[in-house]
């Protein structure tokens, strides 16, 4: 319906959907102030969805009316972020993709019946905390209304509504952030006990609370990609009991393989042959082998992916751990395995990978010998159930068994450790993966012709 002259027409720039699995985005800053105008493809704000940070443009031509959302809100994908004025160049481009006022109406409609649901949820839930703790903490989370990120890690961790609405909040207008729910349940969830409830086991075991002096010094403010790194590593520990193998493996052949043909792929290909591709085929061959370690958890349901997508922690020029996905690695060939391992450490030096390249990872590998570490014991990478990290490759005196018996050789060695799930995976499992790497790795043709 078209707008009479000299009446301004609105539209709504929402978060928009950055990932099947993202429901929520972190603004970072806006580019644009209220009052500003635009032209269609600006940039107008910047968000961060995970661990990538994506920017926003104008979908018309117009002027920055109002803004809802401020710097550091976290918004759900879907939610009003700010009120644009569409010019008139700007209101013929996007006629066919504004609202009608009869789509409007039943659009603010749905929201004024929807919002009532789940705020008188919360607000039951806080008012039954009220009435029936008289004696216990007070609530220091003003704003019951909770995200369904919020919610899901509630019912993930069994923390009610009433424990929920005790945890303070740093989030806009008393919002109550992934962070701070996090940094409850590491404080040992100290409200946990506070309301009415069933007598409790005597015999069971109870968080002591305890108080550390965590001493004077430097203080250095975590950025916002190390809080979201501290947030999933603290998750993954609580969720997954991990249980970590390893083994060893003698490299000689595919090291020497790799020395002598690196010039000449690099001159045929125009691609650098790092050791990378050559552990993404191998891990990705055995995946095919043990399929159920490529796999995640919901709930009571193992979920074992089609895909193949392997993931590679890579450090990031700040010091910060990103992890870009090979997608479907066990159907590319080594060349271009090659290219997507190079193209991804390239973007990642540069801070240009977008949210495509960090989504959709099946299994990941830590090559910590990248560092100088023999071995390590990583952290799982939620949801998935497993992840192998890499040591550095060391020339050492082994013996080895020859057409004239033992002898002593000189020879590359890396030591490979794989952490499981101890929920979905077993021993037997994981050690019968790890082990099926190494043989891959120790069974590298080295007449391979490149």
């Amino acid at each position: 319906m078209s707008k009479e002259k000299g009446i301004p027409n609105t539209q709504e720039l929402k978060m928009p959907k950055m990932g099947e699995s993202i429901t929520e985005g972190t603004i970072i800053n806006w580019l644009v102030n209220e009052g500003d105008t635009f032209e269609e493809g600006d940039i107008i704000l910047e968000v961060a969805t995970d661990k990538v940070d994506n920017e926003v443009p104008a979908p018309v031509s117009g002027t920055l009316k109002e803004i809802v959302h401020k710097a550091k809100d976290v918004v759900p994908v879907g939610e009003v972020l700010a009120i644009l004025e569409v010019s008139d160049e700007g209101k013929s481009k996007s006629k066919s993709e504004s609202f009608s006022n009869k789509e409007k109406e039943s659009h603010q409609e749905k929201e004024k019946i929807d919002t009532p649901k789940s705020s008188s949820k919360s607000s039951s839930s806080s008012t039954s905390t009220s009435s029936s703790t008289s004696t216990s903490t007070s609530i220091s989370n003003s704003n019951t209304f909770f995200s369904p990120l919020i919610q899901s890690i509630a019912k993930e961790q069994h923390i009610s509504f009433e424990e929920l609405a005790r945890i303070p909040a740093t989030g806009h207008d008393g919002r109550l952030r992934k962070s701070d729910v996090f940094n409850y349940i590491e404080d040992g969830r100290p409200n946990k006990f506070a309301q009415l409830a069933a007598p409790q086991d005597p015999t069971a075991y109870r968080i002591p609370q305890l108080t550390f002096d965590k001493g004077k010094g430097k203080i250095i403010k975590m950025d916002r990609m190390r809080q979201m790194i501290a947030d999933h590593m603290v998750y993954s520990t609580h969720t997954s009991p991990h249980v970590t193998a390893y083994v060893e493996a003698d490299l000689t052949n595919m090291v020497n393989w790799r020395n002598a043909n690196k010039k000449a792929f690099q001159e045929k290909y125009g691609e650098r042959l790092t050791f990378t591709p050559l552990f993404v085929e191998a891990v990705a061959k055995a995946i095919k082998d043990f399929p159920n370690i490529n796999a995640s958890v919901d709930g009571a349901n193992i979920i074992v992916k089609e895909d193949i997508n392997i993931g590679m922690a890579t450090a990031l020029p700040s010091g910060n751990l990103i992890v870009p996905v090979v997608k479907n690695a066990d159907q590319k060939d080594l060349k271009t395995l090659a290219e997507n391992v190079n193209e991804m450490a390239g973007k990642a030096r540069e801070n240009k990978l977008t949210g495509d390249d960090v989504k959709g990872s099946t299994f990941t590998i830590s090559n910590v010998g990248t560092f100088g570490s023999v071995m390590g014991t990583p952290i799982i990478n939620q949801p998935e159930v497993a992840i192998l990290a890499l040591g550095i490759i060391k020339k050492r005196p082994e013996v080895i068994e020859t057409e004239k018996g033992d002898e002593i050789a000189i020879r590359s060695m890396m030591y490979l450790s794989l952490s499981f799930d101890h929920r979905v995976v077993d021993g037997f499992l994981g050690g019968s993966f790890v082990r099926k790497v190494a043989d891959y790795f120790e069974q590298f043709d080295a007449d391979r012709t490149i």
